[in-house]
Order: structure tokens, then C-alpha cells, then sequence
């Protein structure tokens, strides 16, 4: 139905659309071309955000998955310029005014997840270690097999 539908049209134009006119200011170098799309997918990504959030607590709202796609329309629209609305009304603002606390949030984070990665991975090399220790250790313990090669 139509939540098919929302999700079809939200792949192709929410991302395939504006993917494709993304190469292509890459590969023209179109400046104006490239400040459109990186506003639209900063705007998108927090969407994104937003829309896991709302698929889990109001969609069952009425006309929920066709007020999507009428957004998804009117972020992309040349006529509206959706994306570029919000992303200079609200994002660019928010995040300017919250730059430096997000740029040391990220540091920390990085700091922390790079301590984490160190500490699973002696972890990881720890329980390696016991592992193959043990297993010489069986090995070198366990009774010898012998082949019985008398013959008669």
C-alpha cells in the first residue's frame, strides 16, 4: 500500500535523484550545483534522523506516509528549494551557534571509541592467548595413543 509506495519514492527521489545530480556537479565542478546538494543531504541526514524516530512513534498518524513523500517533493523542488529553506532558516544556524561543542564532542568520542577498539582488542588477544595456552596444554597433557603394530 501505501507505505510501499512512501518508501519507493523516498529511495528514488529522497537518494537516487539527488545522488546522481550530485555526481554530476562533482564532475561539472559546478560550485552553485555543489552548495545546493550538500545542503540537501545535511538536511536530509538529519531527516533521516527525525524519520526513524516518527516511522516508530507516529506513523500511524493519518496521511503520515503522504506527508513524506510531499516533503521529499518539496525538499528536491527548483521552485520551492525546500532543503536549502531549512538548511538556511534553522541548520545553518543551530549549527553554527553549536559548532565548537559538537567539534569536542566528536573529538571525545573519537578518543573514547579508539581506547575501546585498544582495550577490545587486548581483550581479544587475552582470551587468544588463554585459548592457545590451553590447548598446548591438553595436548601435551593427554595421554599418548599408541598404535598397536604387532603383527602375528
Amino acid at each position: 500500500g501505501i507505505q510501499w509506495l512512501s518508501s519507493a519514492v523516498w529511495l528514488v527521489f529522497g537518494n537516487l535523484y539527488p545522488a546522481y545530480y550530485s555526481y554530476k556537479a562533482v564532475k561539472t565542478k559546478n560550485v552553485k550545483e555543489y552548495v545546493r546538494w550538500m545542503m540537501y543531504w545535511i538536511v536530509f541526514a538529519l531527516f533521516t534522523v527525525v524519520e526513524t524516530v516518527t516511522d516508530l512513534t507516529i506513523a500511524w498518524f493519518p496521511l503520515y506516509y503522504e506527508i513524506k513523500v510531499a516533503f521529499v517533493i518539496w525538499l528536491l523542488s527548483p521552485y520551492t528549494r525546500g532543503a536549502s529553506v531549512i538548511y538556511r532558516k534553522a541548520l545553518h544556524p543551530l549549527l553554527s551557534s553549536k559548532e565548537r561543542e559538537i567539534d569536542d564532542y566528536i573529538v571525545q568520542a573519537k578518543e573514547r571509541s579508539y581506547e575501546t577498539m585498544v582495550n577490545f582488542g587486548k581483550q581479544g588477544l587475552t582470551i587468544a592467548a588463554t585459548a592457545a595456552v590451553s590447548a598446548a596444554v591438553k595436548s601435551t597433557s593427554a595421554p599418548a595413543q599408541t598404535c598397536n603394530t604387532s603383527r602375528k
